[in-house]
């Protein structure tokens, strides 16, 4: 018996042979018309579309607005109405008050005290930054000072108190009344922390928006991804607080306060980048790149305190969850507390603002993206 064997009829594509230096199966690639050369400029305009130029365009400004904001708040630090208390009998109190007036570019905001324990007390309620004390009866006297509100203001303080003491044949012994804990030499830690924090918000944000789309397609949806940065925003925040107590042994202060304010912060950056891109899809992660990198890190008040910074960055910075996360913080580790109001509001009104936005965006109508992923 012959058997009889058929084979399936040979189609075109399986004919087809790779070309040379092309892989089999790999799509060829468009070959111009006989007589028809495809020029540079064609090409580029085939390569880069409108849109991918525009985004170039704006990481471009981005860039650029990030070198701008960074040297522009830190790259010469001045004085400005800091604080400084006058300790002294009442006879001499106007002059010194005037003497510390007079300093250009009104450089010292100069206020009055009764006594050395009171502005001690101010100072640990973050009311005034430094307090000259007086002491009649010697020539020399004390300048009490924070550190742990910013070495840089510690330092402005001492050198103007100086120059006006030497003016007057005087001089001047300084006391830290707040130091810096041993493992924060440069009092960064809560700024950097802080940092950290906001980073994994807008990160985790982008990363659910890139993954599942930018607009969540329903409200259930959206409180499933809320949910998610919620969760996301304790353990960071209880992860940071780990890092620089017990591992680093950087900051002082409760434990727990500084996992709430931790979380709030990673919240806060994390709902309002959802928000934004609910509003302006990709976009959006460019503009909390612009918010929380380019304004927010330089004039959150961790290198130099607002004093220090020119008018804009010192304007904005406790207004912006980088800065009320960093007062926050510092607030916790150093202050028992004190002035801790206005951070947390400011906090809690990025969280609800961008609470807000997202169910306002998912809410009124559905986007197109939004449609084939609901269809889907």
């Amino acid at each position: 018996m012959l058997l009889s064997i058929r084979f399936p009829p040979i189609g075109k594509e399986m004919c087809m042979t790779a070309a040379p230096g092309q892989q089999a199966g790999q799509e060829p690639a468009q070959q111009p018309a006989p007589g028809e050369r495809k020029g540079f400029v064609a090409e580029l305009k085939s390569a880069v579309s409108p849109r991918a130029a525009l985004l170039v365009i704006g990481v471009l400004l981005l860039q650029l607005g990030f070198v701008t904001s960074y040297v522009g708040a830190l790259h010469h630090p001045a004085p400005h109405e800091l604080s400084i208390a006058v300790v002294a009998p009442p006879q001499i109190t106007p002059q010194l008050v005037q003497g510390l007036e007079s300093v250009p570019d009104d450089a010292v905001k100069a206020v009055t005290a009764p006594d050395a324990e009171t502005a001690t007390q101010q100072i640990k309620d973050q009311k005034i930054y430094a307090a000259l004390v007086v002491d009649p009866t010697t020539t020399e006297d004390v300048l009490l000072v924070a550190n742990a509100r910013g070495p840089s203001a510690a330092r402005a303080a001492e050198s103007v108190v100086t120059g006006l003491e030497k003016s007057q044949g005087r001089t001047v012994k300084v006391q830290d009344v707040v130091p810096l804990a041993k493992g924060d030499a440069n009092g960064l830690s809560s700024f950097y922390l802080v940092i950290g924090w906001c980073v994994g918000g807008y990160l985790v944000a982008s990363i659910l928006g890139v993954s599942a789309g930018a607009k969540p397609a329903n409200a259930n949806r959206a409180v499933i991804r809320l949910g998610t940065l919620a969760l996301y925003s304790i353990a960071a925040g209880i992860g940071g607080a780990i890092i620089v107590k017990p591992v680093l042994d950087a900051l002082p202060g409760p434990f727990w306060a500084m996992s709430a304010v931790g979380a709030l912060v990673v919240f806060a950056v994390g709902a309002f980048t959802m928000a934004l891109q609910c509003l302006f899809d990709i976009i959006g992660i460019g503009v909390a790149v612009l918010l929380f990198v380019v304004l927010g890190n330089p004039s959150a008040g961790g290198v130099f305190p607002p004093p220090m910074m020119p008018p804009f960055w010192r304007a904005i910075g406790a207004w912006f969850p980088n800065g009320a996360g960093t007062d926050a913080t510092r607030s916790i580790a150093y202050f028992d507390g004190t002035e801790l109001t206005q951070p947390l509001l400011v906090l809690l009104a990025w969280a609800l603002v961008g609470i807000g936005v997202t169910f306002a965006a998912v809410l009124r109508r559905p986007s197109h993206r939004s449609r084939e992923l609901i269809e889907g």
